[in-house]
């Protein structure tokens, strides 16, 4: 770690990384969430933008926030700084490299090899800051020329092959959730590359990408291929191992209904009234419902007619059987407010998704809103002047 505790004059460093200098050099998602997530845990990210708009999402409206930010940017860049440095610009490439210099983790999603021609890359910031951890994240690796945005990866990973209705189109993710997939082996990757660091006083390049990340996140669809011989297909919201495990229409509405493993499925039968499909052969274990499941569906839509959705789940859950209505972003905000998880912080008072992990000890923080183009240039500026 570095000899400054205190990074910058206004700031007191608290949590597990304080004292962690992190030089975020992405942009868009992966890399911003990945630094995102160390700044709630107390390292001070200096986010450097270039000119003259900074980080694409900036631009990406709609929608908007009351002030009008656009909300993409705020998602991924809470308790960060912001400088502007333009790369060929030689007075503003000299701050930079005073920045990685004095970093302890350098993050970037650069084109494989793009900071080689600034002397940005890991071989060069490596040779006068041995210590540092250089996270590079790239769309499919550092020997691909491809462009590394969450929608391409998944279409080429598989993963939009087993998204969608059978008999319906590939779709993607509601989300860019190799993007975000992504950005969580990046931190774990740079957490692991800073233990080592303390240990030995050796810096590391760690290095990940949306198709190898996409890859590990198919987890039993790749399985299949790899160990069982069989391509996925899509189901929609079927499940190619579990029934029921998807939504199932009650009086009023479909309803998630979840029977994943014997004892579920004898509370399942018992709970909607239709005891006697549990002396069926047909569906006496797992494999002989995954065999038998257009014989049972009907059978279990037949009771769930009889109720609407809210008083089957009002039934269903508190005897032990997973189920749950299709919400909306904001209800499922509202219910994790409901449940006691105190989803939404608000630093400076931009309101954003609280850190999804609690720490008994080391809670992570919220001191700085997402901040503006440029924010902080004065003082990382001056800062970085420091001998």
């Amino acid at each position: 770690m570095h000899q400054n505790r205190v990074v910058i004059a206004d700031d007191r460093p608290t949590g597990p990384l304080a004292g962690v200098v992190v030089a975020d050099f992405a942009r868009i998602l992966a890399g911003p969430y990945a630094t995102m997530l160390l700044a709630d845990l107390g390292a001070t990210v200096i986010k450097v933008e270039g000119p003259p708009t900074g980080d694409d999402t900036r631009t990406w409206t709609p929608p908007v926030s009351a002030d009008g930010t656009a909300t993409y940017y705020l998602s991924t860049n809470r308790n960060k700084r912001s400088i502007v440095l333009d790369l060929r610009d030689a007075d503003d490439l000299a701050v930079a490299r005073r920045l990685a210099d004095r970093a302890d983790v350098l993050v970037e999603n650069f084109k494989p090899g793009g900071l080689a021609q600034f002397g940005l890359d890991h071989a060069t910031v490596s040779a006068t800051n041995p210590g540092l951890v250089y996270c590079s994240i790239s769309g499919f690796g550092p020997d691909s020329g491809l462009p590394g945005y969450d929608l391409l990866a998944q279409a080429v990973s598989g993963l939009m092959s087993v998204t969608g209705e059978a008999d319906g189109p590939p779709l993607r993710a509601g989300v860019a959730v190799l993007d975000v997939v992504t950005g969580l082996h990046a931190t774990v990757a740079i957490l692991a590359a800073l233990h080592h660091r303390d240990a030995t006083g050796q810096g590391q390049h760690v290095q990940t990408n949306l198709l190898s990340a996409g890859l590990s996140a198919l987890v039993n669809q790749t399985s299949a291929v790899l160990a069982g011989g069989v391509v996925p297909q899509r189901l929609g919201n079927a499940h190619l191992s579990l029934f029921p495990y998807e939504p199932l229409p009650t009086g009023d509405g479909d309803l998630i209904v979840i029977a994943a493993n014997d004892g579920q499925f004898r509370k399942l039968a018992t709970a909607i009234g239709a005891p006697e499909l549990l002396d069926d052969p047909r569906f006496g274990s797992m494999a002989d419902r995954n065999a038998h499941r257009d014989e049972l569906r009907p059978l279990l839509l037949e009771r769930l007619a009889t109720r609407s959705a809210q008083e089957w789940f009002d039934v269903l859950a508190p005897v032990g059987v997973p189920c749950g209505p299709i919400q909306g972003v904001d209800e499922g905000l509202a219910l994790a407010e409901r449940l006691g998880l105190d989803p939404v912080v608000r630093p400076g008072g931009m309101p954003s998704v609280r850190n999804p992990v609690t720490y008994s000890a080391t809670p992570p923080a919220y001191h700085r809103p997402p901040p503006g183009l440029g924010a902080d240039e004065a003082e990382i500026r001056a800062w970085l002047a420091e001998d």
